[in-house]
């Protein structure tokens, strides 16, 4: 009997390690994935133009101030770097850290920023804090704004996560450069058809943690924010009416705390002359 028991806990103590290293690398193991996107809508000399997306970090600790993280965007050589919302987590706020991660990337490139549902979460004090200090830092907030790069031929539109719908950006787009490319940072992707149906050229999104665990050898996602089960939108590229929408799985977790064959990501897209 002792013989069998010692067994069996070997057996289990086994497994315990083998999940427990499986968990640190699904939820640690940054990946790198890169987007080519094409288009006659750029200038000459923005051909090979890269965006790097950060989206969903939820304040997750990747070294001191995300040094680990900086390193893997700084690897990328952006010309620009996005960030499309739930840079903080309303469950366990640190603005500190949020902004000392900020503060390192502005060094690598100009950053953009639309805020997520979880800053809508935040409390006044602590959004005024946080905005104060991404713009004290240089981070354009683009809630609701636009700004041109003009060497580029590129506009960058950013909506804030409670004006999603379609009226809000026809709105924005009104007042936006109908020349160029038109880059729409959003970042909720279930609002595909509403961002589809105005005069865009590309999406940039997350929110949905890329379906928090994937069902392995498909594309399929578990569950997502406000898709639930089996979500349609949760990572890679959607074509629609010669638009294109890409999701990032993110980096970070909320209210489920793991990851699983979900690696958290950063996400490259190059934008290249047709």
């Amino acid at each position: 009997m002792k013989r069998i028991n010692k067994k069996k806990l070997l057996i289990f103590t086994i497994i315990f390690i083998i999940t427990a290293i499986f968990l640190e690398f699904e939820n640690n193991a940054l990946q790198i994935t890169d987007y080519s996107y094409t288009t006659d809508k750029i200038s000459e000399e923005a051909d090979g133009f890269k965006i790097v997306q950060i989206s969903d970090l939820h304040n997750k600790k990747m070294g001191k101030n995300g040094k680990r993280l900086v390193s893997k965007i700084s690897e990328c050589n952006p010309d620009i770097i996005v960030l499309t919302g739930d840079l903080v987590d309303s469950n366990h706020t640190d603005i500190e850290y949020a902004l000392g991660f900020c503060k390192k990337i502005t060094d690598i490139a100009p950053v953009y920023f639309v805020t997520g549902n979880h800053e809508k979460w935040l409390s006044d004090d602590d959004y005024n804090k946080l905005i104060n200090g991404l713009e004290e830092n240089e981070v354009i907030v683009l809630d609701n704004k636009t700004v041109k790069l003009n060497d580029e031929n590129i506009s960058v539109i950013g909506l804030d996560d409670d004006s999603l719908e379609s009226f809000t950006l026809n709105s924005i787009l009104e007042k936006t450069d109908e020349e160029g490319l038109r880059l729409l940072l959003a970042h909720e992707p279930q609002f595909w058809d509403e961002y589809n149906s105005c005069d865009i050229d590309l999406v940039l999104s997350g929110h949905a943690h890329g379906g928090q665990m994937r069902i392995p050898f498909t594309h399929k996602g578990i569950i997502a924010p406000d898709q639930y089960f089996l979500p349609e939108y949760t990572e890679g590229v959607f074509e629609k009416n010669g638009k294109t929408m890409i999701i990032s799985r993110g980096i970070g977790n909320s209210v489920i705390p793991f990851r699983i064959f979900n690696r958290p990501e950063i996400v490259c897209v190059t934008i290249n002359k047709k």
